[in-house]
């Protein structure tokens, strides 16, 4: 990575928010081996505090709608409904593949919906395209 591109992604945190460890730990690793300082938080109830905060703003969150305690849908309205939070790109990260949750992720304005299994690489793309 060039010191110019290095520079464009400094300090341009992304927020995970995943229920499955395994998924949200390989994830973590591989955007700050991209050069991204990343916050992985593992419940939905814990993602809403972090919102209604107001103390962080990432640059780009990935959100799993299948999430204990609030789901991914719910936060998608929360996330769209907080003013400095709405205009922040999101990508759903599900193992819901249904048409009709895809539909329903961008009506709600998910910018990107990829499907688990996902490939790195690809997504890893789909997220500097959208910074």
């Amino acid at each position: 990575m060039t010191k110019i591109e290095s520079s464009a992604i400094e300090n341009r945190p992304i927020l995970i928010i995943e229920d499955d460890e395994a998924i949200s730990a390989l994830l973590k690793y591989l955007l700050e081996r991209e050069g991204y300082v990343v916050t992985a938080l593992l419940d939905g109830a814990e993602a809403q505090n972090y919102i209604l905060s107001g103390e962080y703003f990432p640059s780009l969150i990935l959100l799993d709608i299948l999430l204990p305690s609030i789901d991914g849908y719910d936060l998608l309205k929360l996330i769209n409904e907080t003013e400095l939070w709405s205009s922040i790109p999101l990508i759903i990260l599900s193992g819901r593949s249904q048409e009709e949750d895809i539909v329903r992720a961008f009506r709600m304005g998910a910018d990107d919906y990829v499907t688990k299994p996902f490939r790195v690489n690809e997504l890893v793309a789909r997220i500097h395209r959208l910074l």
